[in-house]
């Protein structure tokens, strides 16, 4: 088993003109080919795919569209040779966030865990009041704070 660093991912996601970079992108993109066939197994973490959500996304970086970095990284997590502790939660987040962008990927992937277990969420973000599903979870009226004070 092999676990892969969100700078992986994004070599074979991604293209480049360095010569340098196309290295990767060929061992990268190898690399997922055997994995495909079934000659290696992968592995990361939820942490790794949110930071390659942020990268692909973000401006300053690859500036791609929510549904082009979801597209490219489910094709990824599809890979048979891709194994995840937690593929069919990743997979329903990348699909939540494609439907509602301005969500964020870490917020759709904290939403398809909630969706997954049935649990309440605690959260003051009333974008997730749009997915079914969710059941955010709201103090007794009567609460106060640790200090004393109500919220």
């Amino acid at each position: 088993m092999i676990f892969l660093d969100a700078n992986f991912f994004l070599r074979a996601l991604t293209r480049s003109p360095r010569p340098d970079v196309q290295r990767m992108n060929r061992i990268a993109g190898d690399l997922m080919r055997r994995a495909e066939r079934g000659e290696v197994e992968l592995t990361t973490c939820d942490a790794v795919i949110a930071e390659v959500a942020f990268i692909l996304t973000s401006k300053a970086h690859y500036n791609h569209t929510v549904a082009d970095a979801a597209g490219r990284l489910g094709t990824l997590l599809r890979v048979r040779g891709v194994k995840l502790r937690d593929k069919r939660v990743l997979l329903r987040a990348l699909d939540l966030w494609t439907g509602h962008p301005r969500l964020g990927f870490v917020d759709a992937l904290a939403a398809s865990y909630v969706q997954h277990t049935g649990m309440d969420l605690a959260s003051f973000d009333r974008d997730f009041d749009d997915l079914t599903g969710i059941s955010r979870w709201q103090p007794p009226e009567d609460v106060e704070t640790a200090d004393g004070e109500a919220p």
